[in-house]
């Protein structure tokens, strides 16, 4: 662990993790208690923040393609059934991908630690393009936004590839992803 004072600093206290060590940023003239509480109670923090994190990454193969077909079966009628629904490595250039000839739909293991509605949009979006052929054309998009939090999962998405430094992934919803005739891509 390592504590980094800063006389510009006046109130607030943060960590953050640098590789393998906890970086706990302070405003200087603190007490020695004052610090040791802060520090503990920063540890504590990143520490909830890990578990949290840990127990999203650790939805196997098998939720995901439960979570899809309850979304399915909530926003599409059941009109997507996917044969396979899996985590992949991360992807360079997409949230997730399906093949409808198949009926498979991979999602980027990046996608791990977003909120659930933003899962949840990439996955009403890949379902889509099951049984929505044509790549991002308006019939497409008007089955995605059955799913009422779509906009806002969009808006999550290209902020987040900006702060992951992804610019491949920061205007997806502009781009037809449709990269053959049997494979579509969110975007």
């Amino acid at each position: 662990m390592e504590i980094r004072r800063s006389a510009r600093r006046k109130r607030t206290v943060s960590a953050r993790r640098e590789g393998d060590k906890v970086v706990v940023l302070m405003p200087t003239g603190l007490s020695r208690q004052a610090e040791t509480d802060l520090v503990a109670e920063m540890i504590g923090k990143l520490e909830r923040a890990d578990q949290r994190a840990a127990a999203r990454a650790e939805c196997s193969d098998v939720e995901l393609a439960d979570r899809a077909a309850r979304l399915s079966a909530r926003w599409l009628d059941d009109a997507a059934t996917p044969t396979s629904v899996r985590w992949v490595p991360s992807m360079r250039t997409r949230w997730a991908s399906c093949t409808p000839a198949d009926g498979t739909i991979r999602v980027s293991e990046v996608l791990r630690t977003v909120p659930s509605y933003v899962l949840d949009y990439v996955l009403v979006h890949e379902l889509v393009h099951l049984y929505v052929a044509g790549g991002h054309d308006e019939r497409f998009w008007q089955e995605v936004r059955r799913y009422p939090k779509t906009e806002r999962a969009i808006g999550y998405l290209e902020a987040y590839s900006v702060v992951t430094r992804q610019p491949d992934l920061a205007d997806m919803t502009a781009r037809d992803c449709a990269d053959s005739e049997d494979t579509a891509t969110t975007g």
